[in-house]
């Protein structure tokens, strides 16, 4: 059987840059990313497993982070030598676990709140910070169970985002959070039981962007607490006010954070080789 192939959007010339989206969004969520950064990068931004125009999430076994990670594989072949890695939520946690199965590809993380909920348990058995996704999947679960995957969808938005951001979700974004939520078991089932101990990404020596909002519920907050001290080169920055779904709903500000952060740390690639000589033949 031939591998399953991603749906991804390009754009740009420069380092590559790999953009993974939250649970219930696509890589439709990364467009503003893009055109702010395509002047300089090689962007690619992916569906996951379900998402988007991406293959559907199998349904004869259970979806790990490394089946992810192995459905990136078409996108680090297309890229262009070393690999920066901007991911949200669900995607943030795929991009740990490919930066320790990619270390010779993998040369930066931006990341906003990676939800790898398994590492929370691992360091205080329940209950702890986790509880209310716990929580929330249980219900969402159980409203898939009853027929009612629009109220799934709600208890999984508004756990994210806030009481009443299902119900301010436009139209005709609904219909593409509702089909994902059935992957909802799945999503939980990887995050929870994802098998990486905690001690694995003090392994990482890349540098680490670990963004996260003032205003993001428990579980996002406890993961940072445990993780962001095992990163041996992170640099933590809150962004007063924002809460989880803030790469969504304030782009211009994360995104600005995230651009300096590549910039800073941008590999040398040929077209600054062009780039030099053009200028210097001006």
């Amino acid at each position: 059987m031939q591998p399953p192939v991603p749906f991804f959007r390009e754009a740009g010339e420069g380092p590559s840059v790999i953009c993974l989206h939250a649970n219930a969004s696509s890589s439709g969520q990364w467009r503003a990313l893009m055109e702010t950064l395509a002047p300089r990068f090689h962007l690619l931004a992916v569906d996951s497993y379900g998402a988007g125009r991406s293959p559907a999430w199998p349904r004869d076994r259970a979806v790990s982070l490394r089946d992810e990670v192995a459905l990136l594989e078409p996108l680090f072949a297309r890229a262009r030598g070393p690999v920066s890695l901007v991911a949200h939520s669900y995607g943030a946690a795929v991009a740990l676990i490919a930066a320790l199965e990619r270390p010779d590809r993998v040369h930066s993380l931006a990341l906003y709140e990676p939800t790898l909920f398994g590492l929370v348990d691992e360091v205080s058995p329940a209950p702890n910070d986790a509880d209310g996704i716990r929580s929330a999947l249980a219900v969402a679960a159980a409203a898939l169970d009853a027929g009612d995957p629009a109220g799934a969808a709600e208890c999984f938005v508004d756990f994210w985002a806030g009481p009443g951001a299902w119900d301010a979700t436009p139209e005709e974004r609904r219909g593409s959070i509702i089909a994902s939520i059935a992957n909802i078991r799945g999503w939980a089932n990887a995050l929870f039981n994802e098998p990486t101990p905690l001690r694995a990404f003090s392994w990482l020596g890349v540098p680490v962007l670990y963004m996260l909002g003032s205003e993001s519920p428990a579980p996002a907050c406890g993961v940072a607490r445990v993780l962001t001290p095992a990163l041996p080169r992170v640099q933590v920055v809150e962004f007063e006010g924002l809460g989880h779904m803030g790469p969504i709903t304030h782009p211009e500000i994360v995104n600005g954070v995230i651009s300096r952060f590549l910039e800073r740390h941008r590999p040398f690639h040929r077209a600054d080789l062009l780039r030099m000589a053009v200028q210097a033949s001006g």
